[in-house]
């Protein structure tokens, strides 16, 4: 586990490209989104099938092959700085491998930003790119659009990421401890099925773990966690951060199951993921995690 590259920070007239790898996109939301762009001095830009809805699967924004041009199309235009993707839902499994991963490492490092589904491409742009990447909200995602919070922290991240290299959790520590390591994770279920695909992450060694998810009750939970046990894809992992765990039942079964998996420093309640006020959360940065105090300090900034 080595630290990645990380992508300039956005200033003011910055073009951001708006994407949709996953799920069909409410278009109020997205216009919501984009003006709060625009009142960061953002230019933000539109991919040509965000608005799409596949005609036979309802729950994909488009074709696979038009969701992936979206994506190579913004990236490899050098007038755009970042690319932030307009929702999760599910989907980017299927459009990963139609990605064209010469061409956009031969663009050079951008920021991209995204969460829940997106997970998939966070895997992918380090294991493919090496390239720091932001879990943070979605541009058309309504935990943005009406959460003073998660917008602020989004745009601290974004243009001053030295004022956020400190993130303090809302809750106590589940496993006391300290740990080091190169942060990266995002949603469990997507985690877990990326295991044996494709250039996936062979694992997470001398990593801080960042995990959450939503609807998933702790049975599937404990299912899940099991699966990166059995397959040895946490040996060796430093520590946890747990997000949201939105939908998945009284929280008490579900910490007990978090309680009997996992075994190294672990924070409770990050407040990032499926949830209100959600903080942007950097993949591929060298941390320390202090259990105890509830922190996630940054070596360095984000951003460049």
């Amino acid at each position: 586990m080595t630290e990645l590259v990380r992508p300039s920070r956005l200033g003011p007239g910055a073009r951001v490209a708006v994407v949709a790898p996953s799920g069909p996109v409410a278009e109020d939301r997205l216009q919501a989104g984009l003006d709060l762009l625009r009142g960061w001095d953002l230019d933000p830009v539109v991919a040509p099938h965000v608005l799409d809805t596949h005609g036979e699967l309802g729950y994909l924004a488009g074709s696979d092959a038009d969701r992936a041009a979206d994506l190579q199309r913004a990236w490899c235009d050098p007038s755009v700085d970042a690319v932030l993707c307009a929702r999760g839902g599910y989907g980017a499994q299927r459009m990963v491998d139609l990605l064209d991963w010469e061409a956009l490492r031969a663009a050079g490092p951008k920021v991209f930003v995204g969460f829940s589904d997106v997970t998939t491409l966070h895997q992918a742009f380090a294991t493919r790119l090496g390239l720091v990447t932001l879990y943070g909200p979605a541009a058309a995602g309504v935990d943005f659009v009406k959460n003073a919070v998660a917008q602020e922290h989004l745009r601290a991240t974004l243009f001053t990421p030295e004022t956020v290299r400190t993130l303090t959790s809302r809750g106590p520590a589940l496993v006391p401890g300290r740990a080091r390591g190169v942060t990266l994770g995002g949603c469990l279920s997507l985690l877990a099925t990326d295991l044996g695909t494709r250039r996936a992450r062979t694992g997470a060694r001398d990593g801080l773990l960042l995990i959450e998810d939503v609807g998933e009750q702790p049975y599937r939970v404990d299912r899940m966690l099991t699966q990166l046990l059995r397959a040895g894809w946490l040996d060796g992992v430093k520590g946890i951060a747990l997000g949201s765990w939105a939908g998945c039942g009284p929280y008490a079964p579900l910490r007990a199951v978090l309680a009997d998996r996992l075994g190294v420093p672990v924070v409770e309640e990050f407040g990032f993921g499926h949830c209100e006020g959600a903080l942007t959360m950097p993949f591929g940065v060298t941390a320390e995690l202090d259990a105890d105090a509830g922190t996630l300090t940054l070596d360095a900034p984000a951003l460049r």
